[in-house]
């Protein structure tokens, strides 16, 4: 399996190629800008693609998302319901940034923890994570967590937007995430990557070791 990490968008997220080699089957975790970039990439690995998965709702994580479902119509973009109003206020958003105003981002399907994903006959277990918004999901694959903006290097997603809610990623992160295989690689939606054993330990906010 090939993950390749692609910083796009105004404020750089992390948009995420996981790709089988075997069946060329391939997931894209965000959208968050240059969609043409991310076609490239794909078509450079020969990769079929089956989803789009958003983690949520912020416009740097779907800035990009109608132009990536215009150069790979046949596929589906997946977010949790819980932020369809984030992508109702976008231009809203957008302005709080002094970002120019994007088009609605489409989204074709809701997902929860009880949705049934797989690529590659590999099972993609989805994670609800309210806090950094309602409707914050992470993916977990194999021993791969995309974290979006709920778990960072040493560091939790700001809570202070609407939807954010300090009690419900604290929930997420110890009740969740931090129960996973302490061996799991997070790659988050900014910077770079940590592993569930090292945010136990050194997490600002709840790890062993907290500043907070």
């Amino acid at each position: 399996m090939i993950i390749k990490k692609l910083p796009l968008g105004p404020i750089e997220a992390n948009t995420y190629i996981i790709f089988d080699e075997k069946s060329k089957e391939a997931v894209v975790i965000e959208a968050s800008g240059n969609a043409q970039k991310i076609k490239e990439e794909l078509d450079n690995l020969g990769a079929n693609l089956k989803y789009i998965l958003l983690t949520h709702g912020h416009f740097d994580h779907v800035f990009a998302l109608n132009e990536l479902k215009e150069l790979c119509p046949n596929v589906k973009a997946y977010l949790n319901k819980e932020d369809e109003r984030l992508l109702e206020h976008i231009g809203a958003q957008c302005a709080h940034f002094g970002i120019g105003a994007i088009e609605e981002p489409k989204i074709d399907e809701y997902v929860d923890e009880n949705s049934a994903l797989e690529f590659a006959n590999i099972k993609i277990k989805p994670i609800h994570t309210p806090g950094h918004t309602k409707g914050s999901m992470c993916y977990l694959i194999e021993s791969e967590l995309f974290s979006g903006d709920t778990l960072f290097f040493e560091e939790i997603g700001r809570c202070d937007l609407p939807g954010g809610d300090f009690s419900e990623i604290e929930n997420s992160i110890r009740n969740k995430l931090f129960l996973l295989d302490k061996n799991t690689i997070v790659h988050p939606g900014h910077s770079h990557d940590t592993t569930i054993a090292h945010e136990i330990k050194y997490n600002a906010y709840f790890g062993e070791n907290s500043r907070y």
